[in-house]
């Protein structure tokens, strides 16, 4: 009867303490906002809606030297995501990455490219539900020396109230559930997904 008791106030204490961290969790979610900044690069990790349009805006408005797409269709070119119009930046600017087909895999291969161009600094676009996982992912694999600026975009999937939404709070819960694992592997690992990447040398 004893370790009955036991085991139920330990799953108690375990289910306080992941409601917690998914509050946590939700409340960072929301409370993060675009910041008005230029960087180095705009990077648009693409497949939710709102994204590529918010790369292109912020490109065009003179936000970053270089625009990557990652995560691109095979099938797609350039020319049917930028198509520069009088004054827009030269479109030898913009780099779509077509291997990548999870987050995972967009911070790899994502990196690569990156880390082919003198950049210090990036403005990362998602959706909003999606930014923590894609930023610490990012946040993992680029040199601690690249700043990362977080630029969510809202989607209609996503509710505020999405305590009263069941699509939003299994998305939310999702993302949530994906986040922990990432971060449990780089309390154990860090460093893991910078192996082999140089730190950008500022004396050049």
């Amino acid at each position: 009867m004893n370790i009955i008791k036991a085991f139920i106030t330990l799953l108690i204490i375990a289910l306080v303490v992941v409601a917690m961290l998914f509050i946590d969790f939700t409340y960072k979610t929301f409370s993060c906002r675009p910041r008005d900044v230029k960087a180095d690069a705009i990077v648009v990790l693409a497949g939710g809606k709102g994204r590529v349009e918010e790369g292109v805006r912020l490109y065009r408005e003179g936000k970053g030297t270089w625009l990557f797409f990652i995560g691109v269709d095979p099938a797609v070119r350039r020319s049917d995501l930028y198509r520069p119009r009088q004054g827009d930046p030269n479109p030898d600017g913009v780099i779509l990455e077509k291997t990548s087909r999870n987050t995972f895999e967009n911070a790899l291969y994502g990196r690569d490219l990156i880390m082919g161009k003198p950049i210090r600094s990036i403005v990362l676009i998602t959706s909003r539900y999606h930014m923590k996982r894609a930023s610490i992912l990012l946040r993992n694999s680029l040199p601690k020396d690249v700043a990362i600026y977080p630029y969510p975009v809202d989607t209609k999937n996503l509710k505020e109230a999405w305590w009263s939404h069941g699509g939003s709070f299994h998305l939310l819960f999702s993302e949530f559930y994906k986040y922990c694992m990432f971060r449990a592997f780089f309390l154990l690992a860090p460093g893991e997904l910078r192996e082999g990447v140089m730190s950008l040398d500022r004396s050049s």
